[in-house]
């Protein structure tokens, strides 16, 4: 997926704006349940709108404010690159299959930060298995809620003309 970046001006500010927005749904503190979808959202959002540089950046960006301000636990410190990882692997898949066909980007994407977040709990680090838990299957499900508020927000977005139509995929017969 190309980046809109015609406009450098609009582009910062849009990708200010979804940073803004991802950081003050992290600062709600609701839960797992409820912040992981609309971070995750946000990061779809993100790269429909502004590319996959600017949803990478917001994914690098949020784990550290979170772990800053005392919302991500300091016993997910060492998590928090691998964090990233996820994050910028949820945004590359998406950014890569988006004009594809958006279910397929939500659902490859979800299940690919699923599988770098599993993997670096079950391999890589050690944490306390409850607190490893929350970087496994919970994931999976947040990701993929995300997806679908971000469908729909970029189909909201889309209609209002706050960004161009993205084109879809040619369908097969006449």
């Amino acid at each position: 997926m190309r980046p809109r970046r015609t406009d450098p001006v609009r582009y910062l500010a849009r990708t200010a704006l979804l940073l803004a927005l991802t950081l003050a749904f992290q600062s709600l503190r609701l839960g797992q349940a409820f912040t992981g979808p609309l971070v995750n959202a946000a990061l779809f959002t993100a790269t429909a709108v502004v590319g996959i540089a600017g949803g990478v950046f917001i994914g690098a960006v949020t784990p550290w404010v979170a772990l800053a301000v005392g919302i991500l636990k300091p016993v997910l410190a060492p998590a928090v690159p691998f964090i990233m990882l996820g994050n910028a692997s949820l945004v590359v898949t998406t950014g890569l299959l988006w004009l594809r066909n958006r279910y397929l980007a939500v659902a490859a994407a979800s299940v690919v930060k699923f599988a770098v977040l599993g993997g670096s709990v079950r391999y890589l680090l050690h944490l306390n298995p409850k607190v490893a838990a929350a970087l496994g299957l919970p994931q999976l499900f947040t990701a993929l809620a995300g997806g679908v508020i971000a469908i729909l927000a970029v189909a909201l977005l889309e209609r209002a003309g706050v960004i161009p139509r993205t084109p879809q995929p040619l369908r097969g017969g006449s």
